[in-house]
């Protein structure tokens, strides 16, 4: 059933929004089936990140660390192990609103700090390598070191210091995209900024006004983010996650939402909140009966050692599916 939402934003595509305000100044490739450049994940790496998306956010965090002992001037690593404490810190956040599965404002964390030094270590990182030779790779690693801060200070809802942190990731982001315009990644980054400068219009007309960025076209960002969700390594499944809770949130494209999705689950079947998101979707396509399943697969999934976002996760899945009709 499709309703009208409060003016209330999540944390999550405010933060990704902030974080690549002023993409739309690089030429771009609009059409998803132009050939991209691809970083180059290595095995160990991409190891980490499947861990993560797996639902095992401690283990994610464990390959990182043993990936960063084995090359410790790499910032890869570290913005593994951010990355794998961010979803637990976003599972933590959620909470059903507005019949969403969302994660909402939070207050800060003990373990945020933890967090955001990760991300200055890696920013520390690729400026050591830039330092002796301007790659496109290194650019895009310390425009993620601070798309990571952004992150965080958007679910904090410190705009003053996700806004700072914003330009700072402009800056590398628009230097990765300038020595390298294809690379998949920093597109999608791209796309994200297209879709939500045209969407959160009230926001983006403050933010022009004070800051001179402009607009954006959210189907040429929708296009690029596929873009992304299909050529990308790191941030291809975050672009998919964020692309369905957009076409959720927004647009009320369920169905589509639901199609960009599913994905997710068919690869990794273990993570609660890509469960939780089908499920979600379902429900507001009136699949009811298919909504309680994903809900209750979250229910009996195993427990990741040492893991707090299972527990959190099947309390939702509950809630949710005894809201149902």
């Amino acid at each position: 059933m499709r309703r009208l939402l409060p003016i209330r934003l999540s944390a999550s595509p405010v933060a990704a929004l902030l974080a690549f305000l002023a993409l739309a100044a690089v030429p771009a490739r609009a059409d998803h089936r132009t050939r991209a450049a691809r970083l180059k994940i290595p095995a160990d790496a991409q190891k980490a990140l499947d861990a993560i998306y797996s639902g095992n956010a401690p283990q994610g965090v464990s390959l990182a660390r043993s990936f960063e002992q084995v090359q410790p001037q790499n910032p890869l690593g570290y913005l593994l192990e951010g990355e794998a404490l961010w979803w637990e810190r976003y599972c933590a956040a959620c909470e059903i609103r507005y019949g969403m599965v969302e994660a909402w404002r939070h207050d800060k964390q003990r373990d945020d700090r933890a967090y955001l030094a990760l991300a200055d270590k890696a920013i520390q990182l690729a400026r050591a390598q830039l330092s002796i030779a301007n790659t496109p790779v290194m650019h895009f690693y310390a425009g993620m070191g601070y798309a990571l801060k952004v992150r965080m200070y958007g679910l904090r809802g410190e705009n003053r210091a996700a806004a700072k942190a914003a330009v700072a990731a402009r800056s590398e982001m628009l230097a990765a995209l300038k020595l390298d315009p294809q690379m998949a990644d920093a597109t999608a980054a791209m796309g994200l900024y297209n879709y939500y400068v045209d969407t959160l219009s009230p926001i983006v007309k403050f933010l022009r006004f004070l800051m001179g960025i402009p607009g954006g076209d959210k189907a040429t960002g929708v296009q690029q983010m596929k873009i992304g969700m299909t050529q990308g390594q790191m941030l291809a499944v975050d672009v998919r996650f964020i692309l369905a809770r957009a076409l959720r949130q927004y647009d009320h494209k369920y169905a589509d939402a639901l199609s960009i999705a599913q994905p997710l689950v068919e690869r990794y079947p273990r993570n609660p909140m890509f469960l939780l998101l089908v499920g979600n979707l379902n429900a507001e396509l009136g699949r009811n009966a298919q909504a309680r399943q994903y809900f209750r697969a979250v229910e009996q999934l195993p427990a990741a050692p040492a893991s707090p976002c299972l527990a959190h996760a099947r309390d939702l899945a509950r809630s949710f599916s005894a809201s149902l009709p």
